[in-house]
């Protein structure tokens, strides 16, 4: 059969069933059968979608039932609560000086300030809905659960910006349907408390961004443009804000910068690229740029010359000045927070626990606050301060010291540097001005102006000699015997630092100099009204168990600090202002939560912060530190301070203060290893040129129109220089009155009774009390005086160490000489009688009518007697008697020699000759002649040795200088500059203090 058959005999059969109805009817069967089942699953879907809805609904309820319901304020403290980096400035307040070391840094932006470009950026990239959706978006969130439930391997995401913002400030990034559901409930409702820009702000301003050139962490957008381009975020072009748009899905991939701030390589910045490129895709398709931008944008390069230079942080530059400003900051915010809460510093000193509880808030809140941090430091002077450091070269050699590992037991060799710690306040506010952490930053982290270590000698104004004067136990021209003395209660001696001992000296001159001796000779006497703790507690030193002798030359450690602050207290008359670099906090929105409130504490009376300061100023005159003003570029500013050195030279110390500003220097190596000689001098030429720089720059700060004026309440007097007392007419006349300051509450009354006159003979350049069988012609009768047995017994001035050092070897006591030991009674040193006769003098010789000799080897020769021959072989005969080593004679020629003659009336021998003209004849052998018999002395039965220089005169013959001459200060009526004391003392190593620690000697000043 053909298909032509085949078709039409199906067409045939079709219709003959259509016509029966079989058709029809099946097909109504099928129908009704599709439509029940359809209807039966629709319906099933709705009863479904109910259950599943109600379902959904129940199970998101539960998801949220613990998620409080957030008022608008409580939403937008939460949103606006994202943390910025804290800022540090200088005392000008449009002068900063960094951010606050954070692990991100972070910097709020308003939405007007941020570019269109950027903000389109985010949008077409985070959010393409933003502007419509009311917080969540139904087919996000559905396609995201479909996705987490197949365990897509592609997923897109499903969170708004508003999401991204609940689930950055409110919530957290975990992972889970409840937080989710909890995010999705809080951005519904705030959207409908906050507008959209609102919203956008806040995301811009939280987002991590990856890291800036520097290599730290950064979010928000205004440290993103500034960290990854080196603009201002108004300032990005399409291309520069399509980058930062793409970074936060992937901020440390996308970044172009390593960990350490470099750029990364080709491949590196790759991933970066592209998502830029995607991002301005997704702007052209959303309409917010042209074609044409695009293609312009899309040829944009990420590299070197587009991408933001590596700058130096505050942290790089200032290292030691922003860490002292984030510490002290720290304290400050540290008590406020405990204040806002109700606990005081005593709870939290109390408490371990609290304390470090506090400790972590505020370090939180300064690295995250968004505070603005204003200090007390002078840029200028900070800076010229670290110049002077760097460029100073004579610091002294690095020394080397070997350690052992504790744990190990391996020994370590440590290469030390000289440290440097140094310090300017301003005496009446308390301002930190500047200051110098150290050497260098990369060997040594330790801030040494914070660094505890001994005063030395800076101690002694503070501790000894100005509570002495205020308490009126001592004045400036109170005389204190620098003489062999021991620690109270033990066998230890007192050392200076020159070894020797100087015997009577004012306070004065025993400060200028530096004495231990009378330091603590001193001190002993006040302690007993314990003056650390009603002086030093009140200048905020560290607390004490107890009050012990040595303190006096600065065994308890102090900082730079400390130290500064303290003599800031003479230069601001007495009263102490605590130092602080905190001038006060601001938050974000410019309230201020901390402002600093200066409180003044009257330590010393202005009187005595005076008479302090003007014997201060004789350290700069004559003393320790003489050689300062010659190095200064203003040797005419009033300047008083003080030299220190610690025990074994571990520590030197320069502290001095002017009318304005006190300066501090110390130097010294991190292990308290020995320092080298000359180590005083190194440390005021640091001091000087820090002075000098900062002078340079800040004139107004570091030279005074005026230098310190008297307050009043201080008179000059005339004091006798062995006791200390009111000039008698006895001491005058033997130029033993001094003059000096006094506070009119404190002169002396008493008119000195330490001197009596009597019959004196030199031995050795030393006055010496004539005895009985001593030669008159050798005794100078009236001429000098002695100690008072009296005055010597009732000052304890009466073993033999003591009295052979009791009288200055200077011209002002050469006239002066001590009693016989009897007559003080006890066994003072006297010249011992060895029954022998003095050797004779030998090379004579002739110069004109000169006769000369060397003196005597004998040390108790008195005097000597020429004798004459008229020719060689004659009788000789005495011509004369004299007690120097010379004789003048008429011309005669003739035969010369020279007889020594002993304290006790013994002779020596007859000289060698020497021949004048010409005699004519052989020398006769000598033949002495009767020795004339010395007259008895009922008032001396034994001669007093004083001290001698051992060959046999005396070499010092200068004066006690009269400081009145340099005419600083002479305008007070009632007083003018003070006289010095025994000025011409053997001046030692002028340059260096010694301490000597609680039980050891002492070796300096």
């Amino acid at each position: 059969m053909s298909d032509n058959q085949k078709n039409g005999r199906n067409k045939l059969d079709f219709k003959s069933l259509w016509k029966k109805g079989s058709i029809q009817k099946n097909t109504r069967i099928t129908y009704d059968v599709v439509w029940n089942i359809i209807l039966f699953f629709i319906i099933i879907g709705v009863i479904g979608l109910f259950f599943a809805g109600g379902v959904g609904a129940g199970y998101f309820a539960s998801l949220v039932k613990d998620q409080p319901i957030e008022s608008k304020q409580e939403l937008t403290q939460n949103i606006y609560n994202y943390s910025e980096t804290s800022e540090m400035f200088f005392s000008k307040e449009d002068q900063m000086l960094g951010k606050v070391q954070s692990d991100l840094y972070r910097e709020e932006v308003d939405l007007d300030n941020v570019s269109e470009y950027l903000r389109n950026a985010v949008i077409a990239t985070e959010d393409e809905y933003f502007k419509e959706h009311e917080g969540v978006v139904p087919k996000a969130v559905m396609r995201a659960i479909v996705q987490e439930v197949t365990n897509s391997s592609v997923k897109t995401g499903g969170s708004t910006l508003t999401q991204q913002l609940v689930k950055n400030q409110i919530l957290t990034n975990e992972v889970s349907f409840e937080r989710k559901a909890k995010e999705m409930l809080l951005a519904l409702r705030i959207e409908r408390f906050f507008e959209k820009d609102d919203i956008l702000e806040a995301y811009l301003n939280i987002v991590p961004f990856g890291r800036n050139a520097n290599g730290e962490n950064i979010a928000g957008v205004q440290a993103a443009a500034e960290g990854i381009f080196g603009k201002k975020v108004e300032e990005l072009n399409i291309a520069e804000s399509a980058f930062i748009a793409g970074l936060p899905q992937s901020p440390f991939g996308y970044t172009p910068f390593t960990n350490s701030g470099e750029i990364k390589s080709k491949d590196g910045l790759e991933p970066g690229i592209d998502r830029m490129h995607e991002v301005l895709e997704r702007m052209l398709k959303a309409e917010y740029i042209t074609q044409a931008e695009y293609d312009e944008a899309m040829k944009f390069k990420i590299n070197k010359k587009t991408l933001a230079k590596s700058t130096e942080s505050a942290f790089v530059k200032y290292p030691y000045l922003t860490t002292e400003v984030q510490e002290e900051a720290k304290k400050v915010l540290k008590e406020q927070l405990a204040k806002d809460d109700g606990y005081t510093m005593k709870d939290l000193n109390g408490d371990e626990k609290l304390n470090e509880q506090y400790t972590t808030l505020a370090e939180r809140e300064l690295s995250s606050g968004g505070y603005k941090i204003h200090t007390t430091i002078d840029k200028q002077v900070y800076d010229v301060m670290q110049n002077a450091k760097n460029a100073y070269q004579n610091y002294g050699r690095n020394k080397t010291i070997y350690e052992t590992d504790p744990e190990t037991g391996e020994r370590i060799e440590e290469n030390l540097p000289v440290q440097v710690g140094s310090m300017i306040i301003e005496n009446e506010t308390g301002k930190i001005l500047g200051f110098i952490g150290g050497r260098d930053f990369d060997v040594s982290e330790i801030n040494y102006t914070q660094r505890r270590r001994s005063p030395g000698s800076t101690i002694k104004p503070l501790l000894v000699y100005g509570p002495s004067m205020d308490m009126g136990a001592a004045q400036p021209g109170t005389v204190i015997a620098d003489v062999p003395y021991n620690y109270p209660g033990t066998s230890d001696d007192v050392q200076n630092y020159s070894g020797g001992y100087k015997g009577f000296v004012s306070a004065r001159y025993a400060l200028a100099w530096s004495y231990n001796v009378p330091a603590v000779k001193q001190f002993v006497e006040i302690l007993p009204n314990k003056p650390y703790e009603n002086y030093l507690y009140k200048m905020n030193f560290p607390k004490v168990e107890s009050e012990y002798p040595s303190m006096a030359l600065g065994t308890k450690n102090i900082t730079v600090q400390q130290n500064t602050n303290a003599y800031a207290t003479f230069g601001n008359m007495g009263s102490f202002t605590e130092a602080y670099m905190i001038e006060k906090i601001e938050t974000k929105d410019g309230d201020t939560v901390y402002q600093h409130e200066a409180e003044k504490r009257d330590v010393y009376s202005p009187q005595t912060a005076y008479l302090m300061i003007d014997m201060m100023r004789e350290v700069l005159r004559y003393g320790t530190a003489s050689g300062v003003r010659s190095q200064l570029a203003y040797p005419g500013v009033d300047w008083a301070g003080k030299t220190g050195t610690s025990q074994n030279y571990k520590d030197s110390w320069f502290v001095a203060t002017n009318p304005n500003v006190t300066v501090s220097m110390w130097t010294g190596y991190d292990k308290q290893a020995e320092l080298d000689r000359g180590y005083s001098g190194r440390t005021q030429g640091i001091w000087a040129d820090v002075v000098n720089a900062v002078s340079e720059v800040r004139p107004d700060l570091m030279v005074p129109d005026q230098g310190f004026q008297s307050p009043g309440g201080l008179v000059r007097r005339s004091y006798c220089a062995t006791s200390g007392l009111l000039a008698s007419d006895l001491c005058a006349s033997m130029g033993l009155a001094k003059s000096d300051l006094y506070n009119a509450k404190y002169v002396p009354t008493k008119v000195d009774d330490s001197l009596i006159r009597g019959d004196f003979v030199k031995v050795n350049g030393k006055l010496v009390v004539a005895g009985p069988n001593t030669p008159s012609e050798f005794v100078q009768g009236s001429g000098g005086v002695t100690l008072s047995p009296s005055f010597l017994k009732e000052n304890g001035y009466t073993s033999p160490a003591v009295l052979r050092e009791l009288l200055p070897n200077t011209q002002a006591f050469s006239n002066v000489a001590l009693p016989s030991s009897g007559s003080i009674g006890s066994a003072a040193s006297s010249i011992s009688n060895d029954g022998k006769s003095p050797n004779a003098p030998a090379n004579i010789s002739v110069n004109g009518n000169t006769i000369s000799w060397p003196g005597s080897s004998s040390n108790d020769v008195v005097g000597y007697r020429v004798y004459r021959a008229s020719v060689p072989g004659g009788s000789f005969s005495l011509i004369g008697s004299t007690v120097n080593r010379s004789f003048n004679f008429s011309g005669s020629e003739g035969i010369y020699a020279v007889r020594a003659v002993d304290y006790f009336g013994a002779s020596s021998g007859l000289s060698s000759t020497a021949k004048v003209g010409n005699p004519g004849a052989p020398d006769p052998e000598p033949e002495p002649d009767p020795e004339p018999q010395p007259e008895p002395d009922e008032n001396n039965d034994s001669g007093e040795e004083n001290a001698s220089d051992g060959n046999g005169e005396n070499n010092d013959t200068s004066e006690e200088q009269n400081n009145d001459t340099d005419g600083n200060n002479d305008s007070d009526t009632e007083e003018s500059d003070t006289s010095q004391d025994d000025g011409s003392q053997d001046q030692g190593d002028s340059s260096s203090d010694s301490n000597d620690g609680s039980s050891d000697s002492g070796n300096g000043e």
